[in-house]
């Protein structure tokens, strides 16, 4: 008779690849995951540490109230947000038609993509000069630094992108007659969206990593130039709530990509 070796057990659903939890437990672990940093936050605040290196979270809420109340908090959002905003959008406008070409054609792909990978390490902040330059200091400037900080990786992403696209689809669309243009517009294009959509979601978290550093220049309003403005003073306080308000926002932007990726293609999000 043959004896047949135990199974393992089923590991716990918490650690299974790639396994669905329940949504309770879902919040629950993200409820954790906000409330554990903050209450090491405040016990770090309570040890003694001067409040200049480490101000309690207490203190950083009543300088965002103060900062809301008298210093033009909501001013100071809409115009780093306008900033933010027209950077990416001028990225998008011309990072998208270009990172099609260099996915779709070769030739397209060999004469721009070393340049822009070339590119794209060079550190945004070393441009500020140059920036200053040729743009001025006027509003177009800030929007130059975020522009440069987030043009060259979104073309490669996008280029990346569109090279995902099976090629089964593309011998199949030519077997029926398409010529290029219907094979990149009607082929290509639409399978790329989703994950075009995707990537526009990681660069706009990109394009806010880059505000403080285009308010560097000669800028005397937005979140970036509070919080340069602010360690002048040594305000820890108001440096913090600077952080966690450009952090809230960014978050709530990306929410607001995943719930449209998920209203243009539920089917990418079923469960397999």
């Amino acid at each position: 008779m043959a004896v047949t070796e135990p199974r393992p057990s089923p590991a716990p659903v918490l650690w299974q690849v790639r396994a669905g939890i329940p949504r309770q437990l879902y919040w629950l672990l993200a409820f954790l995951g906000l409330v554990v940093p903050l209450t090491l936050w405040w016990m770090g605040s309570l040890s003694g540490t001067d409040s200049v290196f480490l101000p309690s979270p207490a203190k950083v809420w009543a300088r965002t109230l103060t900062w809301w109340t008298e210093d033009a908090l909501l001013n100071d959002i809409t115009i780093s947000i306008g900033r933010v905003v027209a950077g990416f959008l001028v990225s998008a406008m011309i990072a998208l038609p270009l990172g099609l070409l260099i996915g779709s054609f070769k030739a397209v792909q060999g004469l721009l993509e070393p340049l822009t990978e070339f590119i794209r390490y060079m550190p945004a902040v070393a441009f500020i000069p140059l920036v200053m330059l040729w743009v001025g200091i006027d509003e177009s400037s800030k929007v130059a630094i975020i522009f440069i900080g987030t043009f060259f990786q979104m073309m490669l992403l996008v280029a990346e992108d569109v090279r995902r696209v099976p090629m089964a689809q593309i011998e199949a669309a030519q077997t029926m007659g398409a010529n290029r243009r219907e094979l990149v517009e009607k082929v290509i294009l639409p399978s790329a969206k989703p994950a075009l959509l995707d990537t526009m979601r990681v660069c706009m978290g990109s394009a806010w990593t880059y505000l403080v550093v285009a308010e560097l220049v000669a800028a005397n309003s937005g979140l970036g130039h509070a919080i340069l403005k602010a360690q002048r003073f040594l305000q820890t306080d108001k440096i913090f709530a600077g952080i966690l308000i450009i952090g809230l926002i960014g978050l709530l932007t990306d929410q607001a990509f995943r719930l449209v990726h998920r209203k243009l293609y539920p089917w990418a999000h079923l469960k397999g």
